[in-house]
């Protein structure tokens, strides 16, 4: 079973950026879309983003668009969450997790989403 782990977070001034990693063991993932989703305190979890298998396909939720950008490298196992001109609002834990296959692609349901990694927090001052 794939265990992911995410890292990279911190605390940034708005304007700011950072790169969120998530990297795979005990598994590969390179065949397996892949997504990003936030939770903020006392609220859901949220979908971010999502990248397909190969890393053409990217999808986010529309308050991250034009600032963030997911990738991946399949050699190393690794996704990334590039993410710019940081706000307030994107403070939250920040979690990768596998996209459950079969036609779910598009999904932003964090139920179509397994394999959660234990987050990393991201904290945006004013």
């Amino acid at each position: 079973q794939v265990r992911l782990v995410e890292s990279g977070g911190g605390l940034v001034q708005a304007g700011g950026s950072l790169r969120l990693s998530c990297a795979a063991y005990g598994h590969t993932v390179r065949s397996y879309a892949m997504g990003w989703f936030r939770q903020a305190p006392g609220k859901d979890r949220e979908f971010v983003a999502a990248i397909s298998w190969s890393g053409d396909g990217t999808y986010y939720q529309d308050s991250v668009k034009g600032r963030f950008t997911a990738s991946r490298d399949n050699i190393k196992n690794t996704m990334y969450l590039q993410m710019n001109n940081l706000k307030p609002d994107d403070t939250a834990v920040y979690y990768c997790a596998v996209m459950v296959v079969a036609g779910t692609w598009g999904t932003t349901d964090k139920t179509d989403f397994h394999s959660w990694g234990q987050g990393t927090q991201v904290t945006v001052s004013s």
